[in-house]
């Protein structure tokens, strides 16, 4: 009720601009078909511009959650009010509903009447016009191709002024402007202006067909004599343009008067600077959207992880939010591809592709049912740097969960000392399941997966800029296993890699599978000349750093 009320308002206001800017500034001028235009066109406007509303969105940070209690409250002292609104509603409802139907009802009548009139009737067929020659005491009108008259009331010379005048009403169509102020004031009965507005339309039509009428007939006089005799006619249908009108001596002065010059033309555009107004008042609407995320706090450089979520059930519409969201908040580029549903519209297939400037990410989910949750992390440190990510699970990272984050070190070698040219990856395992945990260094192929048909396999790859370095997560079922393959030319192919857990260097043959997963706070993989500058001979096989939880 609320948005008819609205819509009612905005339509009536634009409405009464078109008719006081003809009132004011044209009325008075001979721009008569220029005239017919614009009214129709403010009849068009008042009603489809309202209708049109332009988005404007507004990421603002989450709100509190609302105290349950007091809303409740809130909405138990309103009740009175808002039964007592609801009546008022009704009663609007009603009221209108029978301004409506009578109305209705009487421009059916109309119709009927106008019926009665035509049927069986003898009808002169000349060019495109269809005459009607009655001997009903009616006024002279036309309806579309129809031109009805009873002869045996005029003169030969009144006769022609008629005839010549009705044929500019038909020749123009000028029934459907009939027809469309007749139904607008139907729908807005209770508005003055429609009625104000639509005899406006119907006088400015009798201004064409006498201007258009008095062209082509010799005497003028003749014809304005005319237009004061058939004032004594009063029997007319009323959705027809018929002879008789009020207010003649408008039309007489009308049609006396000198031409308007066209430099006039400007009180046109008068209308255009308040519609863009009311466009820029009323019609944009700002959307606030609460950004969803999830912000952690460490003792490290990270400042905050933001947190994306993909379900299962995600729609194309949500995943395309999230895009606009990285976009607009991050500057981060997502595209999701491969995407396949089951008949019950769930996700079975997804890949997501993510660019950070020199940074690529992408996750593949396949299942032979339906995909498991994960999402599209965004961690920001204290600089502003911001690091991408794939959450492996549905639970909050601060809560335990398996996450896959790449982040760019600088190096001791000046050509690569602005260049990310290896893959951090963090583990941190539910700690609710055992999970077995394999860090394979030299491998150039992912670690493989179980070949249960039946279990959800996400591969999460995070590359630099350059490709040298390709990371690679694979999970099936409860199990997480890594494999790091390096593509750098100086990467070593044989021997056990140093292991450095905590900055402590561990014995050549150290198994990583003493390490108890929960405890690991990050793992930091290095290859090649990377690892030999950093540890000398030792790291030429490759090193692998360890940081437990503090």
């Amino acid at each position: 009720m609320e948005a008819l009320i609205i819509f009612i308002a905005k339509s009536s206001g634009l409405l009464l601009l078109f008719y006081c800017t003809y009132f004011f500034l044209l009325r008075k001028e001979t721009f008569f078909n220029s005239n017919r235009w614009f009214l129709l066109a403010g009849l068009i406007i008042s009603i489809t511009l309202p209708l049109l509303v332009f988005t404007k969105t507004v990421w603002i940070d989450p709100a509190p959650a609302t105290d349950l209690n007091t809303t409740i409250f809130n909405s138990s002292s309103n009740a009175a009010t808002e039964n007592l609104f609801l009546n008022w509603e009704n009663l609007l409802i009603l009221v209108y509903g029978i301004g409506f139907l009578a109305l209705a009802i009487k421009f059916a009548i109309d119709f009927y009447r106008l019926s009665l009139v035509l049927k069986g009737k003898k009808i002169k067929q000349q060019a495109d016009f269809k005459f009607i020659d009655t001997n009903e005491n009616i006024a002279p009108f036309s309806y579309f191709e129809y031109i009805v008259y009873n002869s045996s009331m005029y003169s030969a010379t009144e006769l022609e002024s008629i005839l010549e005048h009705e044929k500019v009403h038909s020749d123009q169509n000028h029934t459907i402007d009939v027809l469309i102020s007749r139904a607008f004031c139907i729908l807005f009965w209770f508005n003055p202006i429609a009625w104000l507005y639509k005899k406006a339309i119907t006088q400015n039509l009798e201004f064409i067909a006498d201007n258009e009428a008095a062209k082509k007939i010799t005497d003028k006089k003749a014809y304005q004599y005319t237009l004061l005799k058939i004032t004594t006619h009063s029997n007319c249908v009323a959705i027809t343009n018929h002879f008789y009108q009020s207010l003649i001596k408008k039309r007489i002065v009308m049609l006396n008067k000198n031409q308007s010059k066209k430099r006039n033309s400007w009180k046109y555009y008068v209308v255009i600077p308040a519609l863009a107004a009311f466009v820029l008042l009323f019609q944009i609407e700002v959307v606030a959207k609460e950004k969803q995320q999830t912000t952690k706090e460490s003792s490290g450089d990270i400042k905050s992880v933001d947190v994306y979520k993909i379900k299962k059930s995600s729609t194309d519409a949500q995943l395309q939010e999230i895009k606009e969201k990285l976009k607009s908040i991050h500057n981060i580029d997502f595209e999701a591809s491969e995407i396949k549903r089951n008949a019950d519209n769930n996700l079975i297939s997804i890949k997501i592709d993510i660019k950070n400037g020199n940074q690529k990410t992408q996750s593949i989910q396949t299942s032979s049912k339906v995909i498991e949750d994960f999402g599209v992390l965004v961690i920001t440190d204290k600089n502003g740097v911001k690091r991408v990510g794939i959450q492996t699970d549905d639970k909050d990272p601060s809560k335990g969960s398996k996450v896959a984050v790449s982040k760019k070190l600088k190096t001791e070698d000046n050509e690569d000392s602005e260049k990310s040219t290896n893959s951090h990856i963090v583990i941190t395992n539910n700690q609710n399941s055992k999970t077995d945990t394999n860090v394979n260094i030299n491998s150039s192929t992912s670690t493989k997966v179980n070949s249960d048909t039946n279990a959800n396999i996400s591969t999460i790859i995070t590359t630099d800029s350059d490709n040298k370095v390709t990371t690679k997560v694979i999970t099936v079922g409860g199990k997480t296993k890594v494999a790091v393959s390096n593509s750098g030319k100086n990467a070593n192919q044989s021997g056990n890699p140093l292991v450095i857990i905590d900055g402590e260097e561990m014995p050549s043959d150290f198994n990583l599978q003493r390490i108890d997963s929960k405890n690991v706070e990050t793992i930091s993989v290095f290859k090649g000349t990377e690892a030999v500058n950093r540890y000398g001979e030792k790291g030429s096989n490759g090193v692998i750093e360890i940081e437990s939880k503090k």
